[in-house]
């Protein structure tokens, strides 16, 4: 046990498990429990939501069902106070892996101040998830921008079509497999 110093009160901690260093040079405890009783509220409301849970550097990460997604933002927005998608994106994990694709979601509640991550794994043979467009409006660019640049496909989206490179491209420019150089020459004229 080491003492050290936390909102004007000596307390003892166990660094190994309870204490995290952030950059701005103070101890702070982690909040994983606050956190993972977001996993259990979750799993409380339906268990098969979850598929797996990563705890890691004071961050929780929720694996979610690929069907599962869209009621499981809505509980967290309108039960669990999570009222902003902070960031959506999409990654390819590579044409070896198995499942290929993943979509993150970022939570944030401007009530309690809480961050909360969810992703969904998706295969190559069929990058479809729901659109949660009808959770958080700001969805609509950010799966826009996924099916743009990753190729992963957004039921229910309203408008789905490129958003950063032209209709015409080929392909989508942020999988592993796409050619530094493009398909072939490509001309913005």
């Amino acid at each position: 046990m080491v003492f050290y110093r936390r909102d004007a009160e000596t307390q003892s901690f166990d660094l190994s498990t309870s204490v995290t260093w952030r950059l701005c040079g103070v101890y702070k405890f982690q909040m994983n429990e606050r956190l993972h009783g977001y996993v259990e509220k979750l799993r409380q409301e339906n268990g098969g939501w979850i598929t797996d849970v990563k705890d890691a550097l004071g961050e929780v990460t929720i694996t979610v069902a690929r069907e599962s997604i869209a009621d499981a933002c809505r509980f967290l927005r309108d039960v669990e106070d999570f009222d902003l998608l902070a960031d959506l994106c999409g990654g390819d994990r590579g044409p070896e892996e198995e499942p290929r694709f993943e979509v993150n979601y970022h939570l944030f509640s401007t009530t309690h101040h809480d961050r909360l991550r969810l992703k969904v794994l998706l295969s190559e043979d069929d990058p479809t998830v729901a659109s949660v467009t009808s959770v958080w409006r700001t969805a609509d660019w950010h799966e826009r921008e996924t099916y743009d640049l990753v190729g992963v496909k957004f039921d229910g989206h309203p408008d789905l079509r490129r958003i950063l490179l032209p209709s015409d491209f080929d392909g989508h420019a942020l999988r592993k497999d796409y050619p530094l150089r493009g398909y072939e020459p490509y001309s913005m004229n």
